[in-house]
């Protein structure tokens, strides 16, 4: 039988001295008893991979909106490749895995319907802007809800995780540095495919130089990328790339950002206006009618402010739900599935 008080005596012999040890856990929002056989970031993982909003991430846009073809990544195909090569680099440096997955899963809870496109559109609209890391971090903290408890409660090597796996700060631990840098590497090879799949690009149109410094594949980029962390960061105190490797991703993300996420072959400007209206008058509707928002976000108007339960509802809905109460809510109901 192995317990939890195995489970932390055995990362303190098979990790790395720069790892986190679960024992050693800064804490959670409020105290718990311990779980006699999960460690806490075991325990992490376990309540996130539970969550409705991981679920919810399946019909979710990863960059391809409303894609027709089944082999598409969506928003959880994209967090669990993300968690498939966090792992794998956190294996590869003795970090804690366990830790790595966790934030791998959370990392994009919080993310709009309608992918990116959706965040922009929301911003625009809602007071203070939107911002998916911040919000991922309130669904773990806030929305998420149990029988037992609201909030998922958890660690705060987890919820730094969440909230810094994008922007200028750095996660204080390696194992939320290596989520970020995986985000990255996962979302970039993985949309090439996607495009190529959908005849946007050819893998002729690909640079050269990022070619030949990463590679003519998937595999290839994502296994030259994972075992040039592994290398460059071994006994560092901080997660890093080579400089010829990072350079190459960086330019293979200018790359996309010019010729697929901001290609109107695969966001027509019409199509864009139809989510920003989509999402606006979704937003203005719950605004004017709060009572109309599901009851657990109802209940806590008081506390938090109608604006950012109206928020919060049309961040939470899938592309399908949306565009559903949508139609539910703006179509005659003769027009509705003509």
């Amino acid at each position: 039988m192995l317990r939890r008080v195995d489970s932390e005596k055995r990362e303190y012999e098979i990790l790395s001295p720069v790892a986190a040890r679960s024992a050693e856990s800064r804490g959670r929002l409020i105290e718990e008893e311990p779980c006699e056989y999960r460690t806490d970031f075991q325990r992490d993982r376990d309540r996130i991979i539970h969550s409705k909003a991981l679920r919810r991430l399946m019909h979710k846009t990863q960059v391809f909106l409303a894609p027709e073809r089944d082999h598409y990544r969506t928003r959880l195909t994209h967090t669990l490749e993300v968690a498939q090569i966090s792992r794998s680099i956190a294996r590869g440096l003795m970090l804690n895995e366990d830790l790595t997955e966790a934030i791998a899963l959370a990392h994009d809870l919080g993310h709009t319907p309608f992918g990116h496109n959706g965040e922009t559109f929301l911003a625009e609209v809602h007071p203070g802007g939107f911002k998916h890391n911040v919000q991922s971090l309130r669904v773990a903290d806030v929305l998420e809800r149990t029988e037992r408890r609201q909030g998922m409660n958890l660690t705060a090597e987890v919820r730094d995780g969440i909230l810094n796996h994008t922007g200028p700060l750095t996660p204080f631990t390696l194992e939320g540095q290596v989520v970020k840098i995986s985000d990255r590497i996962a979302y970039i090879n993985h949309d090439i495919d996607d495009a190529m799949r959908s005849g946007i690009i050819r893998p002729e149109d690909l640079p050269e130089d990022c070619v030949r410094v990463l590679g003519q594949t998937t595999r290839e980029r994502i296994d030259t990328l994972v075992r040039d962390m592994i290398v460059s960061s071994d006994g560092q105190e901080e997660i890093a790339q080579s400089p010829e490797k990072a350079r190459a991703m960086t330019d293979l993300r200018t790359f996309m950002f010019e010729n697929v996420y901001l290609s109107k072959a695969v966001k027509q400007d019409e199509e864009l206006e139809k989510v920003r209206h989509l999402i606006t008058s979704l937003y203005d509707h719950y605004m004017q009618h709060p009572e109309e928002l599901t009851a657990e976000y109802r209940e806590l108007i008081d506390e938090y402010g109608t604006a950012e339960m109206v928020k919060d509802q049309v961040a939470g809905m899938t592309d399908r739900y949306a565009i559903h109460t949508y139609e539910r809510l703006f179509v005659p109901l003769g027009w509705q599935g003509a």
